[in-house]
């Protein structure tokens, strides 16, 4: 009698199991991740619906998924505190470029409907690494907000922030937080568009907004504020790469950094105001560079070589990097910029005033 009570029970508990089962998407095939920072939980399937809460567990998923086809991780509006690196490096999942891998706002700037409050948040709260010298001594730490281990990767339309951490803590050691790293082994094609980096050097250092190996880098419509650097280029050759429609504005280390670019770089339609060094190569000046259609207003140093997390190197031959007919270029001064948060165009040159006709800032036309 007891046995043909537990029976119901027990195929009730089977039937429940599979439902939920069946309802999980498989990692083989998910084309779509959702994240919200604010009802979101990791142990969701990760469907509109049933969000996950963090990036660093869409990174998990992705990880988990092979063959080949598209996938997108939509974050909606909020705050993602980042207490952990989000590892994209999914080895037996194949991208292309038309097929990619997408971390994308929920609304991205040009909907008919954003705002720039609806931009997420992104803010590193995460521990630091220890370096040491040859001789043991400490000479500072560092983080990866999003790292990037594959090609074929867009991301659009996140509002990036660095750390809040003293970033100098002592003399010789410096703490610093990169929030978009792209590193790894023959990789190529990645976009970054329509994000916002933000930072200030005393109460939250954005150390450097882009650290990039790999070939055709894409960096455009994307507004740099207050970040110490903005986009460096390293380690593998970076061909067919460019940056274009990109407001820059107070930037207190470099503001490109070419040491590995390869002279098919194309950098126009960049909009340059209050930077400290504004283009800074390698230490052998192997390439030769050219600026297109971009107004610079304000600097302390036109190019530099050499340099490194510690410092911005030292003058370079002025020759190497050359600038176009329809390039302004005024050492002293400072554009105009719309400070409204209520404002579409808040953080953007203001309308009517010099560098608001190249397009550059967070709207693609």
């Amino acid at each position: 009698m007891k046995f043909i009570k537990l029976i119901p029970t027990f195929c009730l508990f089977l039937s429940f199991n599979f439902l939920a089962i069946a309802a999980t998407p498989s990692m083989a095939t998910v084309e779509n991740i959702y994240l919200n920072p604010k009802t979101g939980k990791d142990t969701n399937v990760g469907t509109k619906e049933n969000p996950l809460k963090t990036l660093s567990e869409a990174s998990r998923r992705v990880n988990q998924a092979s063959g080949e086809g598209a996938i997108t991780v939509y974050l909606s509006s909020g705050v993602y505190g980042m207490n952990e690196t989000a590892d994209f490096n999914p080895v037996n999942k194949k991208f292309s470029k038309t097929n990619r891998l997408i971390i994308r706002a929920e609304i991205v700037p040009n909907d008919i409907n954003w705002k720039p409050s609806d931009m997420p948040i992104l803010i590193s709260t995460m521990p630091f690494s220890v370096e040491k010298n040859d001789k043991g001594e400490v000479t500072g730490g560092q983080n990866f907000g999003i790292l990037i281990q594959n090609s074929h990767v867009t991301i659009q339309g996140l509002r990036v922030l660095g750390e809040p951490v003293h970033e100098n803590p002592s003399k010789g050691i410096l703490i610093r937080n990169y929030p978009i790293v792209w590193e790894g082994k023959n990789l190529e094609d990645l976009r970054i568009t329509q994000c916002l980096f933000m930072g200030d050097k005393i109460a939250i250092p954005n150390h450097l907004a882009v650290l990039a190996n790999g070939k055709a880098l894409e960096v455009d419509h994307c507004v740099f504020y207050g970040v110490k650097d903005a986009v460096v280029m390293w380690n593998n050759p970076a061909t067919e790469s460019s940056m274009h429609h990109n407001l820059i504005i107070d930037s207190y280390g470099g503001v490109v950094w070419t040491w590995s670019a390869t002279s098919d770089f194309k950098f126009y339609n960049n909009v340059i105001s209050n930077a400290n060094v504004l283009w800074i190569l390698d230490k052998a000046e192997k390439e030769f560079f050219l600026i297109e259609n971009s107004i610079i207003v304000g600097y302390n140093s036109y190019v530099n070589k050499g340099g490194g997390p510690q410092g911005f190197g030292e003058n370079a031959n002025p020759e190497k990097l050359k600038a176009g007919k329809d390039v302004i270029l005024k050492k002293e001064g400072r554009l105009e910029i719309i400070e409204d948060q209520t404002d579409t165009l808040y953080l953007h040159i203001k309308p009517g005033t010099l560098g608001s006709n190249l397009g550059a800032g967070l709207f693609a036309k």
